[in-house]
């Protein structure tokens, strides 16, 4: 049994608007078993005293595609799944020292992957997968293009596919209930144009509404929930009406959609980061051309729409959403969301929200007797400056996950 006393630790983990100081934290192998405003003892245990720094629950990415090596989704599901795979393990391996350790996976990744992590083979953090997503023919999975008459189910086997084809409400189901069959934990669905697929602008709506509303069901069935990538207002509102619970990207938002949303209970899980990263670096990394003549339909809108979300009380979560080499960007979200929304929400959005909204409230995002000893230790308060969290973790002298030091340089 393994025993660690974090002493004189300054907590911030999204609940307050100031950290809370003088706190002792004792973890005992996986778990988080003690935290006290008075000293904590134990026989064997290693001591560590945090004074001057801030303690924070490890950080959740509610937004990732860890199979997403390269920019061109088309090209990535070509590669041999062994290639996949290991491009994944480098990939998660980075979120990981960047002080995220539970990402949700959002298209792409399989149980296998999840058990790899969960086995010890591949260093990274806690994966919660959706399997793959489902899209219509043309829609945002597909990435055929106009002249590829190669079969619609070509790609849906592949690792380095981040969805598959069906179209009509029985293909729907059926994939759907294969998907959690396969171990997906939500289902996510492509129910909008997407700025990386060919053949389908953004103002493109995804699968009917009879095929929304029976893969609502089936996830209700399954005693899960439905992710749908949805940028438009139209699109936004009649994906919540159909039952979506959660909305990725939201850019285009309005006030009237946004108070549905609170009505509802859905939530939010805005991406900028990546339309930065691809307008200022896709073409480099091979986003084909028709993409990136995309970026900023959706780009230019992003602030407003987290403006627009936190007037209306939606609860958002952390999202990413990069690929290959741009996955580096990961923590430059925080800096971007805290242009415009109070730092502690933006904190908020990577612990507290984003557990709940990966099915381990009370597990993870939080430091509480009983969660899961994931915890980051950073030189500084991220509530006064969010730029902590950036800089490929060099801020965090210490990432512990589920009780062990994954980085640790408090001693050096």
């Amino acid at each position: 049994m393994s025993i660690t006393i974090f002493q004189n630790a300054s907590i911030v983990d999204g609940t307050s608007d100031a950290p809370r100081e003088g706190v002792n934290v004792l973890v005992e192998d996986r778990h988080v078993r003690e935290v006290s405003d008075a000293p904590i003892r134990a026989t064997d245990a290693r001591v560590v005293d945090l004074a001057g720094k801030v303690l924070m629950p490890g950080l959740i990415d509610c937004h990732v595609h860890v199979i997403a090596s390269e920019a061109n989704l088309g090209r990535n599901a070509l590669l041999p799944d062994s290639l996949v795979a290991a491009h994944a393990s480098v990939i998660m391996r980075g979120m990981l020292m960047r002080g995220f350790t539970t990402v949700r996976d959002v298209g792409g990744a399989d149980f296998g992957l999840q058990q790899a992590v969960e086995e010890g083979l591949f260093e990274g953090p806690r994966l919660v997968i959706c399997g793959k997503a489902l899209s219509q023919t043309g829609g945002h999975c597909d990435f055929r293009g106009r002249y590829d008459v190669r079969d619609r189910h070509a790609f849906d086997r592949k690792l380095g596919s981040l969805g598959r084809i069906c179209d009509g409400v029985s293909e729907v189901r059926l994939a759907a209930r294969e998907e959690i069959k396969a171990g997906a934990q939500f289902i996510k669905i492509m129910a909008n144009g997407g700025v990386a697929s060919p053949t389908d602008p953004i103002a493109f709506m995804g699968f009917s509404r009879e095929e929304v509303t029976a893969i609502v069901e089936e996830a209700r069935n399954a005693q899960t929930y439905v992710s749908a990538h949805l940028y438009t207002d139209e699109a936004i509102r009649r994906g919540v009406e159909c039952g979506v619970h959660s909305v990725e990207h939201a850019n285009l938002v309005t006030a009237e959609t946004a108070k549905l949303m609170a009505e509802k209970g859905a939530v939010a899980c805005p991406t900028l980061v990546t339309y930065e990263a691809l307008k200022n670096e896709g073409a480099d990394y091979g986003l084909p051309e028709s993409s990136v003549a995309k970026i900023d339909d959706v780009r230019l809108a992003g602030l407003r729409s987290l403006e627009i979300l936190h007037s209306a009380g939606v609860t958002m979560a952390y999202g990413s959403d990069l690929l290959g080499a741009m996955h580096r960007h990961q923590s430059e979200e925080f800096v971007i969301r805290g242009r415009v929304l109070p730092a502690m929400d933006v904190i908020r959005s990577a612990t507290v929200d984003a557990a709940r909204l990966c099915g381990m409230e009370s597990k993870i995002g939080c430091i509480a007797p009983g969660a899961y000893a994931d915890l980051i230790v950073v030189d500084g308060n991220p509530l006064d400056d969010l730029a902590l969290l950036t800089g490929q973790g060099r801020s965090m002298p210490a990432i512990m996950k589920e009780g062990r030091f994954v980085k640790n340089t408090l001693d050096a």
